[in-house]
């Protein structure tokens, strides 16, 4: 019972890393909160429900063609939402209102033009569990926590390795040097959007075949922010200890107490981070440049 609990507070600690990786990208370059993050996770799990249910294609193409639309997506928003906002150097909080504005124009969007209706996806997986230590846990959750582990590890290692990923390293610590230097900061911008949309179809995927597919499924992102800031907005790292501490204690909450005082736990955690170690537990003090 006990490691049952841990696979599956694992895997959904996974799919809340993938959906906090989208918040720390974002907030570590451009320092706000993207409260329509939600809102593309949705959409990103609608595309991946369209391509599985009218297409009946297979999991990895669904996972691609969620990947792609959720990415491009994430794009639009920053092009047509912030762009402006940004060249015109708003403060961080206008840019969090018109994140917020997005968020409900494109979940009402979606009541208009598809429904209310809750959506399952197609069984990929079916009902099967493997053995683990003598328990038997479902294939879903062992795989969502392995691809959360290798798909974080992998953006790691591009933001280290790659002439991107140190462009992005360098926006981070600097915007203005940054565009002093040569990078071309809108390209670089769009560059974090598609990556953290590109996560967002993923988390939205998965989120969808755990669960079900329905438009106000984004608000789920509330968690990722607890995740995001128990780790630390703006650490990669952060962001997967963080979802992982956060599954784990949601999962053994509902299990051996009662599954009415998760929520309880889980915002009592991020009180007592942002009273207690606001920067989380990889996050760094940061002074904003005048």
């Amino acid at each position: 019972m006990f490691l049952q609990t841990l696979i599956t507070g694992l895997s959904i600690g996974g799919i809340y890393a993938l959906m906090a990786v989208g918040y720390s990208l974002v907030f570590s370059v451009l320092n706000f909160s993207n409260f329509a993050h939600g809102a593309v996770i949705m959409l990103g799990a609608y595309v991946g429900l369209a391509l599985a249910s009218k297409l009946s294609l297979s999991f990895g193409i669904v996972l691609a063609g969620s990947i792609a639309g959720a990415g491009l997506i994430a794009v639009l928003n920053e092009k047509l939402a912030y762009s402006s906002l940004r060249r015109r150097k708003a403060p961080s909080l206008y840019l969090m209102i018109s994140a917020m504005g997005c968020a409900v124009f494109l979940e009402n969007l979606v009541y208009a033009t598809i429904g209310s209706r809750f959506y399952a996806f197609p069984e990929f997986f079916g009902r099967q569990v493997i053995s683990i230590g003598g328990s038997s846990v479902s294939l879903l959750d062992v795989g969502a926590f392995l691809f959360a582990l290798v798909a974080i590890l992998g953006l790691h290692l591009f933001i280290k390795r790659t002439r991107t990923g140190i462009a992005i390293r360098a926006g981070v610590s600097d915007m203005t040097m940054c565009s002093l230097m040569g990078v071309d900061l809108d390209r670089l911008i769009a560059i974090v959007f598609l990556l953290a949309g590109g996560f967002a179809g993923v988390a939205g995927v998965f989120l969808g075949i755990k669960y079900l597919v329905y438009p106000t499924m984004g608000w789920v992102t509330n968690k990722a922010y607890i995740a995001a800031v128990i780790g630390g907005l703006g650490s990669l790292p952060g962001a997967l200890a963080g979802g992982l501490i956060l599954g784990v204690v949601e999962t053994f909450v509902s299990s051996y107490i009662s599954s009415v005082m998760r929520d309880v736990f889980s915002f009592s955690l991020l009180i007592a981070f942002l009273v207690c170690r606001p920067n989380g537990l990889w996050g760094t003090d940061s002074e904003e440049k005048v």
